[in-house]
């Protein structure tokens, strides 16, 4: 019979404040990292003290707002309102505080639970805060949460406002790093949502004129657009809409309260249902959803009164409700498309005749691929039964929640070894494994039948499950995990092409990584050094010095599964796959991936025999 524990008054506890946050930061911020992936940890914290500048440009309070980032401490100064200089030291370190509560001071808030800034404070190790109004200044300081300078009252010449200075705590946010690539992008977005907001980030300004529309351009080759960018705006609702000629699957930006909803929520579900109906009534005809929908490129932002989120990083709309005397979201933003859509197509009739045009032509191409898709379907699903291609996690075996998905990974990988070795060290709650047989197709200038007529991208796509566009993507993070020698290059370009001709989304917006491994082993009888470069093993032999083991790994077979596990856990090296706004995506396939030319074989030359050079 179990031996009963004692259950007394002693076993009640409550935690501090910042005591929780640092056991659970998860339920905060989300998931961790170390900054390789957008949506980890570090660029949270950023954005939850930004967030509260922003909300004092939205109540007309401080159009500039200056951010520095060095050696990963993070000062972000706004020149707000201010905060109460009674209450600067509540408001950061005290749950459940903070002037978003008085809906009169802000109606339609990023946050309101009065977490974030506390949050960010807690997993921080030092963390300061000055507020600057009525010609006084009030600094208070804190290492961990706890307060170390809580700073009389000053007189103060500075402009009104506030600073916040932080650093992240890297026993929590492990060998992190700021992505500057990441950063400037969520500074984008911001000014995007907020025309005549000035962002200074690290000297950097950036700064929109014309909104969503800005967006659209930026992030895209405009010379792909079918249209000129159709865009509408109302009280509480802005619209960029065009269909893009080389592009397959939709593609969005979604935000609310200018948060931007990387999994949507009830207002994207709300605009891909209102621009079908709008459109069948507009040609009057029962045109299929996704032909109306193919190859679109939108932008979509709205304000609601108290929004509800589906977690606390605020990436997915719960709201149903605008909120007020308003309609629920579904009908204003219906009701708005239909409105205003319907006049701009009247008032553009080329505009109208180009996108009947393209809702046509992806009939066509639909009716063609239906026998291929239905074939592909069923073949996949017998692979997937039949062959051990793809080794899933228990995310999605077991059907876990959308937040445990944020922590999902698929490798893909080539060779049984590798893929072996992989799957025995993975952690297999969250980190799937796809195994390729031999190098991809060049799928440069092909057609969609390639995706389901190739088993090795119809496998991929239907485990991605991608199909049908990023909303039910299924891995967070696909990491592209191959030797780092020639043939092992050739496939993370083959694949890297695979995801620009067909799923660029899945690139832009971030999913895609470059698994980094070590190519070098140094030890000796008390300590073992895994090195990156050449540089990391000059440093490791004199660290390790005299005479150190030094063994050089040629691939992925040759690490054992026990060794593996320090390159794919908490150590895990990861580059993203980030291309530029100034990037087109077709001249760079054509470039590495086309006909070849005298230009690409005298590149490749070079650099190949650089890195040969190298190793």
């Amino acid at each position: 019979m179990p031996q009963i524990s004692s259950y007394t008054e002693d076993n009640i506890k409550s935690l501090d404040w910042k005591d929780h946050i640092r056991m659970r930061p998860g339920m905060y911020i989300g998931k961790l990292g170390d900054g390789s992936a957008y949506d980890d940890g570090i660029y949270i914290l950023l954005k939850e003290i930004l967030d509260n500048s922003i909300d004092e440009f939205v109540m007309g309070a401080g159009k500039t707002i200056e951010i520095s980032i060095k050696d990963n401490v993070v000062i972000v100064r706004d020149y707000g309102r201010g905060i109460p200089l009674g209450k600067v030291k509540d408001v950061v370190s005290k749950m459940n505080t903070g002037g978003k509560y008085d809906t009169r001071a802000f109606k339609k808030s990023v946050g309101l639970n009065g977490v974030g800034t506390k949050a960010v404070n807690a997993l921080s190790s030092f963390f300061k805060v000055e507020s600057f109004r009525d010609g006084k200044e009030k600094s208070v300081s804190f290492e961990f949460g706890e307060v170390v300078d809580d700073l009389p009252l000053i007189d103060s010449p500075k402009r009104k406002g506030t600073k916040v200075l932080f650093k992240p705590d890297d026993s929590i946010f492990k060998k992190f790093k700021y992505r500057n690539e990441y950063v400037s992008r969520m500074l984008k977005y911001y000014v995007y949502l907020n025309p005549g907001l000035s962002i200074i980030f690290n000297g950097e300004k950036f700064k929109s004129e014309n909104g969503l529309k800005d967006l659209i351009e930026d992030n895209n080759n405009i010379e792909d657009f079918l249209y000129p960018i159709i865009h509408l705006k109302g009280n509480d609702i802005e619209l960029a809409i065009t269909h893009n000629k080389k592009q397959y699957s939709e593609e969005y930006y979604s935000f609310v309260n200018g948060q931007h909803t990387t999994q949507g929520g009830t207002h994207l579900s709300s605009f891909r249902e209102g621009i079908v109906k709008t459109l069948r009534e507009f040609y009057k005809k029962p045109y299929d959803s996704s032909d109306i929908r193919k190859s679109i490129l939108c932008a979509i932002s709205i304000k609601v009164l108290e929004p509800v989120f589906e977690s606390q990083t605020k990436t997915k709309l719960g709201s149903t409700e605008m909120g007020g005397s308003l309609p629920t979201v579904r009908t204003y933003i219906n009701d708005f498309i239909s409105k205003k859509l319907d006049n701009y197509l009247h008032k553009n009739p080329i505009v109208a005749e180009e996108i009947q045009r393209k809702i046509l032509q992806a009939e066509r191409e639909r009716k063609e691929l239906s026998g291929i898709r239905k074939l592909a379907r069923e073949r996949a699903k017998k692979s997937s039964l039949h062959n051990k291609k793809l080794r899933d996690c228990r995310v999605h075996l077991d059907n876990m929640s959308n937040e445990h998905r944020l922590d999902s990974t698929l490798f893909i990988t080539e060779g049984d070894s590798a893929s072996g070795s992989i799957t025995k060290s993975r952690n297999v709650n969250t980190q799937a494994v796809f195994s390729l047989r031999g190098k991809p197709l060049n799928s440069y200038s092909m057609t969609k039948k390639i995706v389901y007529e190739n088993e090795e991208f119809n496998l991929l796509q239907a485990a991605l499950n991608i199909e049908e566009g990023l909303e039910k993507l299924r891995y967070n993070k696909i990491v592209i995990a191959t030797d780092a020698d020639v043939d092992g290059m050739h496939i993370r370009l083959l694949l890297i092409t695979f995801f620009l001709q067909f799923f660029p989304e899945l690139i832009k917006e971030g999913h895609v990584f470059i698994l980094q491994t070590p190519l070098f082993r140094v030890r000796n009888k008390k300590e073992t050094i895994y090195c990156y470069s050449e540089e990391e093993r000059v440093a490791a032999i004199q660290k390790l010095s005299p005479k150190p083991e030094i063994t050089r790994f040629k691939g992925l077979g040759e690490i054992s599964p026990n060794e593996f596990k320090n390159f794919i856990g908490e150590n895990i090296r990861l580059d993203p796959v980030i291309i530029n706004k100034e990037t087109s995506i077709e001249s760079l396939l054509s470039f590495y991936m086309g006909k070849n030319t005298p230009d690409r074989q005298n590149f490749i030359i070079e650099n190949l025999k650089f890195d040969l050079d190298k190793a």
